[in-house]
């Protein structure tokens, strides 16, 4: 899986972190990175994954949350 762009690196994130994440578990898991940015960006940044088909949203607990798809390709 390439990290070569905030996406691709969002998407390996998300897999090794190995369960659903809100918006802001993904801000801290690019903490530190090259690719760190702001709530919003990185909102854009799952809704993205998610049409891509890389990433499902769900609502858990009254919050929504990104998990892999098992179909997309995070590359």
């Amino acid at each position: 899986m390439s990290t070569d762009t905030r996406r691709s690196y969002l998407a390996a994130a998300i897999h090794a972190a190995g369960h659903p994440v809100t918006t802001e578990q993904a801000v801290q898991l690019l903490d530190g990175s090259p690719w760190a940015t702001g709530r919003n960006t990185i909102r854009k940044q799952l809704g993205g994954l998610a049409k891509a088909g890389v990433l499902t949203s769900k609502t858990v607990k009254g919050r929504r949350v990104y998990v892999l798809s098992s179909t997309g390709d995070a590359r």
